[in-house]
């Protein structure tokens, strides 16, 4: 099984992935509420919050909802967010370390890469399902292009600067995986305790992410 396989096995074919940035673990019950109400089945929580730990667990634990964790850089975040309840770990670039270890763990690995060069060391690390980061100030849709033509075996998870308007465009190419984006559960939000607008926008990126 490639790591495609594996990754589209824990998304159970979800295709929009809200990535989370949660500085305060007691908003986290509520926001998993909000998403799974609006139709999300998968979530990244980014690692770089000092509660990020207890977010993912707590997330983890709602029910209807696969949490990953994003943003982590080291084979011993990738130990703790795997021991929290990640069932998927995200990198922001390539990392041999981190791919080594959740390969240890069991979890699918999906590193960042931005070039044609990080895209290869990937591939000959047996990754075939990489981020593409940060997407939009990359090139967006014309870099991922030109990326994949010549390495059809490879698959994508756009991130990074992608809103609304952009994701059907994304979610229309062969090689995207899933889309990854912020922009339905913001800082702003969680700051204001908005969670009926989380639901809201989550709802209406499931839409647009329907076949």
């Amino acid at each position: 099984m490639s790591d495609t396989d594996d990754l589209a096995c824990v998304l159970a074919g979800a295709r929009l992935m809200p990535v989370l940035t949660v500085p305060d673990a007691d908003v986290a019950a509520p926001l998993a509420a909000a998403l799974v109400a609006g139709g999300a089945r998968c979530a990244e929580v980014t690692f770089r919050t000092p509660d990020a730990e207890q977010v993912l667990k707590a997330m983890a634990a709602h029910g209807g909802l696969t949490v990953g964790a994003g943003t982590v850089l080291t084979p011993e975040q990738a130990e703790r967010a795997v021991a929290a309840g990640a069932r998927f770990v995200v990198s922001p670039g390539f990392d041999g370390d981190v791919v080594a270890k959740c390969r240890e763990l069991g979890v699918p690995v999906v590193p960042g890469v931005a070039t044609a060069t990080e895209l290869m060391r990937a591939l000959r690390a047996g990754v075939d399902t990489v981020k593409l980061f940060p997407a939009e100030p990359l090139g967006g849709l014309r870099t991922l292009r030109a990326l994949a033509a010549p390495f059809p075996q490879a698959r994508f998870v756009p991130t990074g600067g992608i809103g609304a308007d952009r994701l059907t465009d994304y979610l229309a190419e062969p090689a995207v995986v899933a889309v990854g984006g912020s922009w339905m559960a913001t800082s702003a939000h969680l700051e204001r305790g908005d969670f009926d607008e989380i639901r809201r926008l989550t709802a209406e990126a499931v839409e647009r992410s329907a076949p």
